[in-house]
């Protein structure tokens, strides 16, 4: 099981999705360009001392990214797709997150071999993206029994 942030904005996010994934043992892929300098400054705050216990692949873009990928990509979405708690995970999935301020585009979105959305109130628009990478991630964990021992 992996995470993946297409072209994240917020440092702030990636410090948590960060922190995250040391605590759950998953690896992270960064797909740029990011709307931040990737650095220990930018994500300290956030991803507070956990940051170098996660295996961090950072890729020029989402072509460099797709040609490395394995396993089957998982598009977190608010665009439809399946319910979070009637999908099925896979132990080798790719949980793959949007851009803060933009998603994925088109392209990317068709790309994926699984959309799931989580539901929300009605009238709600969206979670915040670590949050809703938290929430994922410990599903995802759950099905395919990934969580550490």
């Amino acid at each position: 099981m992996r995470i993946a942030l297409y072209q994240p904005d917020i440092a702030g996010n990636v410090g948590t999705i960060l922190r995250t994934a040391a605590c759950f043992g998953v690896g992270v892929d960064l797909i740029e360009p990011m709307g931040f300098a990737f650095s220990d400054r930018a994500l300290g705050r956030a991803g507070m001392d956990y940051v170098p216990a996660v295996l961090v692949k950072r890729h020029i873009d989402w072509a460099a990214f797709e040609a490395q990928v394995a396993g089957r990509i998982v598009l977190l979405t608010t665009r439809g797709g399946i319910r979070l708690d009637t999908a099925r995970f896979e132990p080798d999935d790719v949980l793959l997150m949007g851009s803060e301020g933009s998603g994925v585009p088109p392209e990317v979105h068709d790309r994926a071999e699984l959309a799931v959305r989580i539901p929300l109130a009605p009238a709600m628009r969206s979670l915040n993206v670590a949050v809703a990478t938290g929430i994922a991630l410990g599903e995802a964990l759950r099905q395919t029994g990934g969580y550490p021992a």
